[in-house]
């Protein structure tokens, strides 16, 4: 009975370490951008974000309970790194593009997208973040 117990807790720690893995290689492949946002006191706190391009903007993907997401709520004004460019913006939540960002995201990280949507949940309600140039 021991041996058994042992036997399922190891495979559930393996199974926890495939998962994990994997959702960090599917999360950082393809272009990933880190986003800096003021956590308490004003301190920056840097996010890893995947992002796409539409008409002329690029957009972030949040969703409602992220920390990031909060952050950027309480203070838009917020850096964003890309490549080597680092630049200061506004974040504006733009729910009326959801449709689009999402296929757009799709498109860009394929098989990672649908991965990671199957890990944290329905990408229906997720919520676009314009970056607009400070």
């Amino acid at each position: 009975m021991l041996k058994t117990a042992a036997w399922i807790l190891g495979g559930l720690l393996a199974l926890a370490a495939v998962v994990f893995v994997s959702q960090m290689v599917a999360s950082e492949t393809g272009e990933v951008v880190v986003l800096t946002t003021a956590g308490a006191e004003s301190t920056p706190v840097e996010t890893r974000l995947w992002v796409v391009d539409f008409e002329g903007s690029q957009y972030l993907r949040a969703s409602e309970g992220s920390g990031w997401y909060g952050r950027l709520l309480a203070e838009p004004s917020v850096e964003l790194a890309r490549g080597e460019k680092y630049s200061a913006y506004i974040a504006v939540p733009s729910p009326d593009v959801r449709d689009a960002v999402n296929d757009l995201m799709l498109e860009k990280y394929g098989w990672r997208d649908v991965y990671i949507g199957w890990l944290v949940g329905d990408r229906d309600d997720a919520i676009p973040i314009r970056m607009d140039a400070r």
